[in-house]
Parts: structure tokens; sequence; C-alpha cells
């Protein structure tokens, strides 16, 4: 009998509690079950398992939040091992979801509420793994054979005296050691240098499963066995010509090599997250009762006082209260230039304060923090597998023991049918050397890594690994136009006044709009306090989606806001406008209901310039055979202005928020994979609703929390550069793919004919995952195209 506790998401009345507790007593396993409305969480006493209990939460339309956490595993040797562990840690009840990455070798489980973890490490420990708990991704310690090059070079000194009389063969040479001088070099490298694919092998086989380490230990194994036999039991003469200790030897050396080259090249691959996390300062210059304290900087509260000096990191996110310099964002953003910071303006923890002394008030903190949220999405996609990669695992399911079998064919065939045990032997041998899984576990996670990791270097976050492989489907691109192709700073560039004067229209528009916080109402604000103009009290403030705003001020009932606003509430405009002379301009209109009767008194026009990146984008995103289409809310002749401009496709104006994601739907209907663009909260549904949902984290969290993309900068051209970087990364992915079952495919059969030594396979074997992470590591070289 076991009892936890669940937080429930989504209840709003105490009806929903019950419904939950019913469909929980439902399940036979479950004792008791009581839903706490105030906490939201639910108290459950019986058999059940986490996963049963939020199987039948969900059921009832209610969500349980869940969290993740991870653990560095040692001892994995191929992506065999790694499938292995995804299969004990989802045979744990509380464990919802598993993914191991082969690359960084970590295990992440999805769980809910409070985990014991013991039982897990205890079956991981079990089946040959050592596991410790992980708070980051940093690189782990690993065991010496990996880190260390000392056991190679061993490993290959005493290798080179086997070896080299198979070269003085070449010339008719016989170098060849006594048979005791090759047992005594070989018998260490096989022993204490190969010890740990004996151990590792075991380890495999008491779990019932094969690895490469399995693999390796009966082929050298077979190897040495046969120079032994041969050795004591046949006739040998002075230079043992008919031993295979070199073989042995060579392959465990090999190996030792390639791993050790692999896990330096793998390295490699955590280069960007290292940097991130090498953002972080670890201390911070605090006001504390008038004093500046240096503390460390996870003390450091919301709502501090925090000086940073010229060349320092800066500490927290905050807003500037003191002080303007030059502040470097390269590594969060991507952005080459420094940028002028003024009082006022915010700043990002982990980027570099260059010329000035400035005072910042602290607005996140911890985990909260931009820094901390951009590690946590570069881990999230680092550590994701892609869709081609559940083929892998279903053939690295099968490959040991299919290798095996092979191998063990080899041998029979040559023994009985050829008469050649010998040959048989080393035949099998290389069969089992050569077929490493290495390749294959290595070939999509290096790629992912590597891509996801320069794409956050130039200021593309990529959420996940899905992510990546619906961008190189993208054929249709849909911008909205506010923030994102355009400035989204408006300014007001004609004023005309219908009835009374300028100023009280001015006025009047400025009082109705002083609690909006939409770009036009801003710069109508702007515009009022450039002309001392004092606002008026306004009550029963209004948004009306995608169309303005309303208040009243006295009797009188104030509208702000569209054409099409206009006309629903009865107004012609066709003369009026006549009198718009901005070219491209968005038109809003001031009208006013006095007596039940209402009267147009102005005309509003703002001006936004299209971004100075917005038609480079257009242009390189067109170059990747990719139509480009913008939606706006303004008028026709605004949208037609900025979208000539910038050569758009296809441009769709006067366009409400909720009818957005509705285009985005008509354009999948018609076939195309839709990448939708946008920064406001109205854009949410349709980053929703696209394909691929790209935001500017320059604009709101709940547009960056809908996206599967986001960019760092407000700047378009990254669009492009996001979708490419995912197209170069699923390319590598597919390269690797190719030469992982490429060298399976040719050397396994070539190696059981006979084609292929024992030493050459483990070379083949040692350089397939060299290659193939040396091929992703390619990516970091990665330049946006000009």
């Amino acid at each position: 009998m076991t009892s936890f506790n669940l937080i429930i998401e989504g209840m709003t009345c105490a009806s929903c509690a019950d419904r939950v507790e019913k469909a929980l007593m439902s399940l036979s396993s479950v004792k008791s079950a009581h839903v706490n409305f105030a906490s939201e969480q639910v108290f459950i006493e019986g058999d059940t398992s986490r996963k049963d209990a939020i199987k039948a939460i969900k059921a009832t339309g209610y969500n349980v939040p869940t969290h993740s956490l991870s653990y560095a595993i040692e001892g994995m040797s191929c992506s065999s091992c790694a499938n292995h562990i995804e299969k004990v840690a989802l045979g744990q009840n509380d464990i919802l979801a598993a993914n191991v990455n082969f690359a960084t070798e970590t295990l992440t489980i999805e769980i809910a509420g409070d985990f014991d973890d013991s039982a897990l490490i205890y079956e991981l420990k079990n089946i040959g793994y050592d596991v410790k708990k992980s708070k980051s991704k940093k690189p782990q310690s690993l065991p010496w054979y990996k880190t260390q090059i000392w056991p190679v070079i061993g490993s290959l000194t005493l290798t080179v005296p086997l070896v080299i009389p198979m070269i003085g063969m070449l010339f008719s040479q016989d170098w060849m050691l006594p048979a005791l001088w090759q047992w005594l070099l070989a018998t260490p490298i096989q022993f204490y240098f190969g010890a740990r694919f004996y151990k590792s092998g075991w380890q495999a086989i008491k779990a019932r499963s094969g690895n490469m380490d399995l693999l390796v230990a009966i082929g050298t194994s077979a190897a040495y066995g046969l120079s032994i036999y041969t050795w004591l039991f046949s006739e040998v003469h002075q230079g043992a010509a008919h031993l295979y200790f070199e073989s042995s030897s060579a392959v465990l050396s090999l190996v030792l090599l390639g791993k050790y080259l692999e896990h330096k090249a793998k390295k490699k691959t955590m280069d960007a997250l290292q940097a991130l996390e090498n953002l972080r300062p670890s201390q911070a210059r605090v006001n504390k009762d008038g004093e500046w304290v240096l503390l460390p900087a996870g003390s450091v509260s919301v709502d501090d006082l925090v000086r940073i000096k010229p060349g320092e990191r800066v500490a927290v996110d905050g807003v500037i209260e003191k002080g303007q310099s030059q502040v470097d964002e390269a590594l969060i953003t991507g952005e080459p230039m420094p940028i002028d910071k003024n009082v006022g303006d915010k700043v990002t923890g982990g980027s570099i304060n260059i010329d000035g002394v400035i005072e910042v008030r602290t607005t996140r903190v911890g985990t909260e923090s931009t820094l901390s949220k951009i590690i946590k999405l570069v881990e999230q996609a680092q550590g994701a597998k892609a869709p081609v990669q559940a083929l892998v695992d279903k053939v690295s399911a099968y490959f040991v023991p299919t290798v095996l079998v092979i191998s063990f064919i080899t041998l029979l065939v040559w023994g009985i049918a050829l008469g050649s045990w010998t040959s048989g032997i080393l035949n099998a041998v290389a069969v089992l050397v050569i077929a490493c899984p290495c390749a294959l576990g290595l070939a999509t996670p290096t790629s992912i890594m590597t891509g996801t990791g320069t794409a956050a270097r130039l200021g593309v976050l990529v959420k996940d690994a899905i992510a990546l492989e619906q961008a190189t489907k993208i054929d249709l691109v849909v911008f909205d136009k506010t923030g994102t192709l355009t400035e989204g700073k408006p300014i007001l560039s004609q004023l005309t006044a219908i009835k009374s004067d300028e100023n009280t229209v001015l006025t009047t528009a400025a009082s109705v709009m002083q609690y909006s916080e939409h770009p036009l109402a801003q710069a109508v604000l702007n515009a009022a306090e450039k002309k001392s103009l004092e606002l008026q009290t306004t009550e029963a403030f209004k948004v009306v989606t995608g169309k303005g705003v309303t208040a009243k001020i006295g009797q009188d009932t104030v509208y702000v806001g569209s054409s099409h606003w206009m006309k629903e509430l009865g107004l012609e405009l066709e003369q009026e406008q006549d009198k718009v002379d901005v070219q491209g301009a968005t038109v809003s209109w001031l009208a006013i209901k006095h007596n039940d009767e209402v009267e147009l008194h102005g005309l509003l026009c703002f001006s936004d310039k299209a971004k100075s990146t917005a038609r480079e984008a257009v242009e390189n995103l067109k170059k990747q055979n990719i139509k480009v289409a913008m939606l706006t809310g303004d008028s026709e002749k605004s949208a037609q202005f900025i979208g000539g401009q910038l050569n758009i496709d296809i441009i769709k104006a006067q366009v409400l928020p909720h009818e957005k994601s509705e285009f985005i739907e008509s354009f999948q209907k018609q076939g195309y994979q839709v990448a939708m663009v946008g920064d406001g909260i109205n854009d949410a549904p349709a980053l929703a609703q696209a394909d691929l949902g790209i935001a500017m984290a320059t604009g709101t969290e709940v547009a960056v929390s809908a996206s599967s993309i986001s960019l760092m900068q407000g700047d378009p051209n990254l669009v492009a550069i996001a979708l490419d970087i995912s197209q170069k990364t699923y390319s590598k992915i597919k390269q690797n793919l190719f030469w992982a079952f490429i060298f399976n495919i040719i050397g396994i059969p070539a190696a059981a004919f006979g084609a292929l030594s024992p030493i050459i396979a483990g070379t083949a074997m040692a350089c397939s995952s060299i290659l193939v992470v040396c091929n992703a590591l390619l990516l970091q070289r990665y330049k946006p195209s000009k």
C-alpha cells in the first residue's frame, strides 16, 4: 500500500474536485482519493501507479504538471546500452517518460510530484551502470579510459612490437617475436587495459542484453585464446608466425584510442551550452543598508540594487536606475555590436558591461532569469530525440544479437564447410569488432547538440528536436506586421480635426488611450506629452479586441479605433478618408457618442517604418524556396504599402486577432507547411495553430511560450537563419546515419567473407564513430549567408 499526492491544474469549482475523485476511485487499485480544491492537490492511497492516476485525471479534462530530473550515467558503450537504460527507467511506476542521450551520457526522466529515485538507481547499478544525480548538463566526471591518454599510450606501446613484424613480412623479413614474448606483451593489454570490456560485457550478459563492449570482449578473447591454443598444442616455429596476439592487442588498443578521440570530439558538441553556463556570474555587488557588499549571485533578490563596473558581467536581469554604458549581449542574443544602455533600459544577466558604471534594479533572479531560461531551452533541445531516432533505436535493439548470430554462422561456415577453423575464428572476430553500434548511437544526438548549440550562439533557440525536423518542411512563412516586420514604434504623423481643434482631438484621444499598452496608444501619449497637454479623467475604459479602445469622459462615450469599427458604429468614412496624406499610414478615428448620436471628431495617422533587415529577410527566405505572407489588422492601403516595400507574396489586411489562426488553417488546407512569426499576445493562437511557431523573444511571454523557436533579437532575418540551420542540421543527421549504416552494411559481409582482418576491422570501427562526431562538428563553422 502506497500513498502520494499530485497537483491538478484546471479545476474551477468544487464539482471539478468531485469529478476527479470519481475518476480515481473507478480504478480498482485506488483505495482512497481526496481532492483539496483550495490547494489544487489530490491525495491518493492504494496500489496504483502515478502513471495510471495521471491518466485517469487527464481523462477528466484536467492536467497534472510534471518536471524532469537528470542523471549522469557511467558505463554506457553504445546505443544498445541507452535503449536498455530507458527500458529499465520506464519500468518504474512513477516515471512517466525517460530519455537517454548517449552523446552526453545523461538520463532524463519526467515525473509528477515527489519522487524517490533509490529504486531506479539500484536497478541501474544492478545492470552495471554508475548513476549520479545531475543538476545541470555540464561535463560529468568520466572513467579514466575515456578522459586520460596514458592508458591509450600504454596499450599502443605494448602493441607496436607485436604489429611491426607484420610490416616486416611485406619485405620478406622475419621479425616475429618468440611466442613467450608475444604472450607477455599481449596479456596486460587483454586483461588490464581491456578489463573494462569484460566488466561491461559481463554486466550486459547479466542484464540479458548486449552491447559493443560484449562484442569486443568476445572477439578479442577468441583471438587471444586461439593464440594460446596454437602456442601450447601446435607446432610453433621460432617466429611464431601463426599466433594472433597482435590481432587481439591491436583491436583493443584501437578501440581505446577511438573511445578517447570520440570523447574529445563529443566534448566539443557541448561548447555552446558550456559557454552559456560560463556566463553565470558568481558574485554581485549589492546595496545593503547604503553599503555596497559583494554577495553570491544566488543570494540576490528581486528589487535589490546591483552595481556593475566596466568589464564586469551583468549579474542580474533588471532595469538601469543610474548611469549609462555600452553592453555586449552577443552570447545571449547573437547581436555582434555593443548596445547603448541608459536609465530605464533593461539589461540581461550574463551580458558584459563595457565602459560605464551602472546601477541596476533587479527584476528577475534564479530560474526566472533570461539566461536560466535560455540554458534550459538549449538543454531541452540538446537532450531531445529526433523522430528519426526511433528507427535507430529499433535497429539498435536487435543489432548486437544479430551480429552475434552472424559471427557464429561465419565461424561454422569457415570451420565446417571450408575446413579452416583458424580462418573461421579470425573472420568471426572481425565481424564482432567491425559491428560497433556506437556510430549509430552518436549520429543523431551529436548533430542535434551541435546544431542547436550553434543556433543558440546566433540568437535562435530551438525548443526540441521535433521543431528542428518540422523546420525543414516549411514552405510558407507568415509574418505578423507590427513589431515583427516593422519597428513596432509608430509615431503620430498626421492628426486632422473634423470637429473642434487639433489640441482638443489629441487631448481626448490621449485621455482615452492612457491605460492602453498598444504601441499606437504610446504614440498618441508621446505626442500629447510634447505639447504638454493635460489629460482628462476617464471612466469605464475598455479594450475592444481588434478594433480599438473606448471610455467615458463625463456623459460622453469616446471611441478611438479602426475604420472597420467606425463603420459598425454607423459612421460614413468615404469623404474623410481622402484627407489621409501619409503614404502607408495606419489610420485610427476618434468618435464621440453624445445624446445617443455618434459623430466623427478626428483622424489620426500613424507611421511605422519597416525594419532595416526586413527586406533582406524576405529575400533570404525566397532563396530557400519559401513563400512569404503577412497578416495585419491595418488597413488595406497600409498593408499593401509595407508589403510592396518588402516584396511579400501574400498580403492579408484588416485581420482581427482571432482570425489569424483561421488564416493559418486556410493556408494549411491549401497544402502549405506553415511557420508563423509573431511577438504579441494576440499572435499566440496563430503560433499554436501553425506547423511551426516562431516568436520574437523581444515580445510577450505568451507568444514565446506558444512557439517552438524563439528569436533572441527582433531581427526578422533570424527566421531565415533558423530555417537554414535546421535544414543543415537535419542534413548532418541523415549523412551520419548513412555513414553509420554503410560501415556495417559493407563491413560485416566483408569481414564474414574474410576480406577484413581483425586489425583493419578495429580501425574501421574506431573511424566510424569519430567520423560521425567530426561531421556533426562541422555545424560549428556555420555562418549565415549574406
